[in-house]
């Protein structure tokens, strides 16, 4: 017979064992759910990393074909808001795209043919160059070259006894002239494809951007797609446009200077300056260290010479501090460490065609992490200072 009084504990303890075991239940339905989600992220993260990877082999290796093709976007970034608006005072597009077209190719024409005598002049008379940039660097750096004389002249008392019985054979390299020769018939090509699609891309208008809206699942992601394409193209076009205003400008006024003060070529050295100001914070460095280079061979006396590489760093400092930052300041708001990075991955890439189209790509970059919710990560690394901003919210 079954003692009424301990029941009850027998019914509490079964309880407190179910309740045990629910727990692990769960506990261990916790575990498998977290295994899952590292998994399911470890699994994303991997494709991912693999598809950037891919994604970077194949931007190397099918240079000739992607940088005429993003060359030619980016220019129709720019004369875009040029074709539209003329439009609207019923201009044809087609005809507004066509002078376009043929205003940049008679530029490039006519920015070749201009150059083509300094440039060769220049790598004709390279060895001698080279000559008299030593002899200079001599009067600087005295104790180096006698140090290299008496490197000389032990290595030529050690080849003494073997110059009889050696044969020594010189292997001479293409110059730079049949390099470029060599490489013009893809450059002619890159060209002629950049400026025919961007002629049907001019000539097409919105056609572009209605494509790549279609192409979106839902209406929300289509309103969404053509926000981001029109404010691609807005801050592309303005800080393309403002840059390139600023950089003319710098051109004319060093290569006005450098003639003021005799240095040879001042127009040469004038569209150097405008093309490398270009990149940011590292081409003004390159542009002084060539016009310093050039200006010790070409300039009478030392004195003389150190007076072009200082007029240009001090144009180039006042368009970097002041000019630069008052025009461009609020339209580019990215991260100078992100700049140089970008400037440093792309020239990697692509070469000098590379460093001047990265801080491009770099804005498109920007402003699709500023639309794209799960890109506020990339959107917090391309971003400014915190700093810095707060102190141009507080001015």
């Amino acid at each position: 017979m079954t003692d009424p009084i301990k029941a009850p504990a027998n019914t509490s303890n079964e309880d407190g064992a179910a309740d045990i075991v629910d727990e692990a239940d769960e506990a261990q339905q916790r575990m498998l759910s977290a295994r899952a989600r590292a998994y399911r992220r470890a699994r994303t993260v991997s494709v991912i990393g693999t598809f950037v990877i891919l994604a970077f082999g194949c931007f190397y290796v099918a240079q000739s074909l992607l940088l005429p093709v993003i060359l030619a976007f980016l220019l129709a970034l720019v004369f875009s808001p040029v074709v539209r608006t003329l439009a609207r005072y019923r201009i044809p597009q087609s005809l507004t795209a066509l002078a376009i077209v043929l205003t940049l190719t008679t530029s490039v024409i006519a920015g070749v043919y201009g150059l083509s005598d300094p440039v060769s002049k220049w790598i004709d008379d390279a060895p001698q160059i080279e000559r008299q940039l030593r002899l200079r660097l001599a009067d600087l750096g005295g104790p180096l070259e006698k140090l290299r004389d008496v490197q000389k002249q032990v290595e030529q008392a050690t080849n003494q006894n073997n110059e009889a019985d050696t044969q020594k054979v010189v292997v001479q390299e293409p110059n730079m002239i049949s390099q470029a020769a060599q490489g013009a018939p893809e450059i002619v090509a890159g060209i002629a494809l950049m400026l025919v699609l961007l002629l049907f891309i001019l000539s097409s208008g919105d056609m572009v951007y209605e494509k790549m809206v279609r192409a979106l699942p839902t209406f929300g992601d289509r309103r969404k797609g053509l926000r981001i394409a029109h404010d691609i193209e807005r801050e592309v076009s303005r800080y393309l446009l403002t840059i390139s205003a600023i950089n003319i400008c710098l051109g004319i006024l060093i290569g006005t200077l450098l003639a003021i003060v005799g240095m040879p070529n001042p127009v040469l050295w004038g569209i150097v300056a405008g093309v490398l100001n270009f990149v940011p914070l590292l081409g003004a460095v390159v542009g002084v260290g060539i016009v310093g280079m050039v200006a010790l061979v070409s300039m009478p006396t030392t004195t003389a010479a150190i007076l072009p590489p200082a007029i240009y760093l001090a144009c180039t400092a006042i368009e970097g501090q002041f000019l630069t930052p008052a025009l461009v300041g609020n339209r580019l708001r990215i991260n100078s460490v992100a700049v140089i990075l970008a400037i440093a991955f792309w020239g990697w890439i692509w070469g000098f065609i590379g460093v001047l189209v990265a801080v491009p790509l770099l804005i498109v970059t920007s402003v699709f992490a500023k639309h794209v919710e799960g890109l506020g990560g990339l959107r917090e690394m391309l971003g400014p200072n915190n700093n810095t901003t707060n102190n141009n919210n507080g001015n």
